[in-house]
């Protein structure tokens, strides 16, 4: 859990969350995303009462930045994906989004850097074992909810997942799609075990860099250049049989949304026209709060 990219996950996902309801209790959300950011890093590291007031004041400030800059970008990104919307669509089609949507992460990454350097020079290590600790609980959980099941069970909660993402866009899918993206997650590569093992490596990591940092006494600009090879060595694992596996499960994730959309009606189609549409006025409508 690298902060930085943490907070840009937070507000990236609670954005598209956005994207994804148009309702009034995700409009609430993102209102109030900086105080639903700080309790969240507040779980993991405990702050203590000097740091409480800088980080809220921290991520009101990314927040106000995010609603000015970044909400038109994503407004931006589910036009483009509109106008693809009537017509069946190829796996590169859809692979042509990913880099879009990483941009946007790291903008965010980017313009919080300074504040998350801050935050990571003024850790205690008691703070850091908390941190090791809440790690230890979500491994946990991790650990329950997709090792400790069989291979049949691992399949039918993903597919549960998946269907409610996708008729979140296209309404009510029929028996003939439902097998359609069960067949699909049937031919996954998906691994929870490996995933599990590629967690665990990038939490060591990040205790190993900020205890760098901490029993070092490192400067702003020494924290920040330590920082940013973990932030790397996260998008971009050392492991080559991980990285093979990530790239090959980006390219599945858009082969199957193009062969589910492909198997959808012109009135699923139309569903998700207006969807998207909806999201983008949502979208206007945040971007312009005061």
């Amino acid at each position: 859990m690298n902060y930085c990219s943490r907070i840009a996950r937070i507000i990236g996902l609670l954005a598209l969350a956005t994207l994804l309801a148009g309702c009034s209790a995700i409009k609430l959300a993102y209102n109030n995303l900086d105080d639903i950011a700080y309790w969240w890093m507040d779980s993991y590291v405990d702050f203590n009462d000097e740091q409480s007031p800088r980080v809220r004041a921290d991520l009101a400030r990314i927040h106000r930045w995010h609603r000015q800059q970044e909400l038109p970008q994503l407004a931006s990104l589910l036009k483009s994906i509109e106008q693809l919307t009537p017509a069946d669509i190829s796996a590169s089609q859809v692979c042509a989004f990913e880099p879009r949507v990483r941009e946007r992460v790291a903008a965010v990454t980017s313009y919080g850097e300074p504040q998350v350097v801050s935050l990571a020079l003024s850790l205690a290590p008691e703070q850091l074992a908390h941190l090791e600790r809440k790690f230890d609980r979500t491994n946990s959980d991790y650990s329950k909810e997709w090792l400790r099941i069989d291979a049949t069970s691992m399949r039918d909660k993903r597919f549960e997942k998946m269907l409610e993402r996708a008729e979140m866009v296209y309404g009510s899918l029929d028996d003939r799609q439902k097998a359609v993206l069960r067949a699909e997650i049937d031919r996954s590569v998906f691994d929870p075990r490996r995933a599990f093992d590629e967690q665990r490596r990038r939490q060591q990591d990040l205790l190993l860099a900020l205890r760098q940092i901490q029993s070092q006494r490192m400067d702003a600009t020494q924290a920040s250049t330590v920082l940013r090879a973990y932030l790397q060595r996260s998008q971009e694992s050392p492991d080559p049989a991980y990285r093979a596996v990530q790239l090959a499960l980006i390219q599945e994730t858009c082969g199957m949304t193009a062969t589910l959309h492909n198997s959808t009606t012109a009135a699923q189609r139309d569903i998700a026209i207006r969807r998207l549409r909806a999201w983008q006025r949502d979208l206007k409508e945040l971007n312009g709060k005061p």
